[in-house]
């Protein structure tokens, strides 16, 4: 929404949430406060990144991003077919990414605080263990 370009190559080290929504969706918005708190507090490993994925005018899309308190990253993105990550069927989709850069998982649907976290959690247990042996 600043107007810079972002890659998730700036993130490497940290668990990258990319999260694909629209204004006008629902359970979009839902699932901002959540990934607000996410992203707030945990701003040293995790970084969300919000994707808008409509055709919406720049100056909407940044009072929208204030008026929401998104203190994540948030980049404008045309609906494609199939962009970079891979398919967004429906909106919101969630992917996340691994410190390494690697895509772990695909959510279509809501997400919410906890289970991301869980899902951090574990994964980071099994990346330890691996890196153990």
């Amino acid at each position: 929404v600043a107007g810079k370009s972002v890659s998730l190559s700036d993130f490497r080290g940290k668990w990258v949430i990319v999260n694909y929504w629209a204004t006008w969706c629902p359970p979009c918005l839902e699932e901002i406060p959540d990934l607000v708190s996410l992203y707030e507090e945990n701003r040293d490993t995790v970084v969300v990144i919000g994707v808008n994925y409509e055709e919406v005018n720049q100056d909407y899309l940044a009072e929208f991003v204030e008026s929401h308190m998104m203190s994540y990253p948030v980049v404008r993105s045309e609906p494609v077919p199939v962009p970079a990550l891979g398919p967004v069927l429906g909106l919101p989709t969630t992917y996340l990414n691994s410190p390494q850069g690697e895509r772990m998982a695909r959510q279509e649907g809501p997400v919410t605080r906890k289970p991301i976290e869980s899902y951090l959690e574990r994964k980071q247990q099994e990346l330890a263990a691996a890196q153990g042996s």
